[in-house]
């Protein structure tokens, strides 16, 4: 354990991973309790290279943080951020903010603890010395890792994540974990992991609410017209599916889907009147082949969004799924949907031990 445990680093050992979800859950659940937290990243991501980085402002407004207890990104890992240490051409100098820039997270400013959100893998910002081992030695802070599970090899990553963390790992979160999975992680994966001297804090459930997107995210992924309902953008859709059978069977595989969006072709007017019938939240259609008015008309009295793409449906279906694995916390249903899944599993008295910390007197 760190001399201080003060400061928990919430890392992941891959990109997409769920960690912002759960360091948002698992501050709401300590404020609920009575804990007086701050938030901070000390490396951040910016999405289009302007050094934003959206997440973050999320972060703070949900938990309702006030600007002393937000702790601000030092640097963003940037093309123009890598290039200019590149730059350098291999100088023996330390990158300048790895040291000044990480003094403002051992500031006390009055909270019991403050939940840093790592990098996005274990090894990003190593070239300016702000990985997650790096932040945690220079600030002795302790760390909490999360991984999406993906099969049972995910134990070679969380014990590769201990031979380099060490003592200042203090639990792992598995994110994220099929019905089909769960037995063999809570009497395979747990014990084993527990064995080594890794606590598993929680095993988190699959939820279709937390991979949901956007029918806005999908307009934005694919550069796609809006052609009804601009104002139902903000639905949400759980599962994609390809219209690209008969229409019987089609329905029957409709049926057994929710929340969905149906990629079809422009021309295929038969499935887009029997996606409509169904629990469709958009209609994707594409090769820029306009709708029916008569589709039209009945997207619009359903409220259904249909947008179409100059692209064929394979690689409609392909940009759209690859936005499933890197979904954003941006929607008060995630939210409420994350306090759940951390209430129901994460063992919170436990992660409050390990830091030595205990939670005020009126909440206990």
């Amino acid at each position: 354990m760190p001399s201080s445990a003060k400061r928990l680093i919430i890392g992941s050992t891959e990109s997409y991973s769920g960690k912002s979800a759960v360091l948002l859950g698992l501050g709401l659940q300590l404020q609920a309790a009575g804990m007086d937290i701050g938030f901070g990243k000390p490396i951040g991501n910016s999405i289009n290279g302007d050094g934003q980085d959206p997440d973050l402002d999320f972060i703070v407004e949900t938990l309702h943080l006030p600007a002393e207890r937000y702790y601000p990104p030092s640097i963003s890992l940037t093309e123009a951020t890598v290039a200019s240490q590149l730059a350098l051409k291999g100088q023996s100098q330390e990158p300048t903010l790895s040291r000044s820039g990480l003094q403002r997270y051992t500031e006390h400013r009055g909270e019991a603890l403050v939940l840093l959100e790592g990098p996005g893998n274990l090894t990003e910002g190593t070239l300016l010395n702000l990985s997650v081992a790096h932040i945690a030695a220079e600030i002795d802070a302790a760390v909490l890792l999360v991984t999406r599970y993906d099969s049972l090899l995910l134990v070679d990553r969380l014990l590769a994540a201990k031979a380099q963390l060490g003592p200042r790992l203090v639990g792992v979160i598995i994110n994220d974990v099929p019905p089909d999975a769960a037995d063999a992680c809570a009497t395979l994966v747990r014990p084993f992991l527990e064995s080594k001297g890794i606590p598993v804090l929680a095993l988190l459930p699959r939820s279709p609410i937390m991979r949901s997107i956007t029918v806005r995210e999908i307009v934005g992924r694919l550069n796609a017209e809006v052609l009804c309902c601009k104002n139902r953008l903000d639905l949400m859709v759980e599962t994609l599916t390809i219209g690209a059978m008969n229409v019987n069977s089609a329905l029957r595989y409709f049926r057994k889907a929710t929340n969905m969006a149906v990629v079809t072709g422009g021309d295929r007017t038969d499935i887009q009147f029997a996606a409509l019938e169904t629990s469709t939240q958009c209609l994707v259609l594409t090769g820029q082949i306009p709708p029916t008015p008569e589709i039209l008309e009945r997207a619009t009295d359903l409220e259904v969004p249909i947008v179409s793409v100059d692209s064929d449906t394979l690689s409609t279906v392909e940009r759209i799924d690859e936005l499933f694995g890197q979904v954003r916390l941006h929607e008060p249903i995630k939210v409420r949907c994350i306090q759940e899944l951390i209430a129901a599993h994460f063992d919170q008295d436990r992660l409050l031990h390990l830091l030595d910390l205990g939670l005020p007197v009126s909440a206990t």
